[in-house]
């Protein structure tokens, strides 16, 4: 599935750019959500840029919606981000990660696994406090509809 004909962005203005410079398009929304989860359903038969911007997209939102710094949420080599409220984390290894590949953390946000059964498979790994994302996932944007 082609989600990104238009290149979806956050929820700002149509046209406008969002903080990675991508234009937002008119239909942004419904295409973020069913590009996500046709991403999500066959990462690997989607082109890597197609995944790449899907993830770095969805772990934005993720950051809108739980926002601060006291966990970084890593899905290599895509992209990374600081979430969730408690103790800031400034330099180093954070005390708080978590990391998982692009398809799983795709699946995620899209609510096509829920995040216990991927803990325990093992396809996430997450150390420290406050890592428990399953009050943020799946992602509203992200949900089938």
């Amino acid at each position: 599935m082609r989600w990104l004909d238009a290149e979806v962005g956050g929820h700002d203005a149509p046209g406008s750019p969002d903080a990675r410079g991508v234009a937002v398009s008119d239909a942004a929304d419904a295409s973020y959500a069913a590009g996500a989860a046709g991403i999500a359903e066959s990462a690997a038969s989607v082109d890597r840029a197609t995944v790449t911007t899907a993830v770095r997209f969805s772990l934005e939102e993720l950051a809108d919606v739980a926002p601060g710094r006291a966990v970084e949420v890593r899905v290599p080599p895509d992209g990374a981000v600081q979430a969730i409220a408690g103790p800031r984390h400034t330099r180093g290894t954070p005390p708080s990660v978590i990391e998982t590949d692009p398809a799983t953390w795709l699946r995620l946000v899209c609510g096509l696994v829920n995040w216990s059964d991927v803990l325990d498979d093992g396809s996430v790994r997450a150390s420290g406090e406050r890592t428990d994302l399953s009050d943020y996932l799946p992602l509203q944007a992200a949900r089938r509809r």
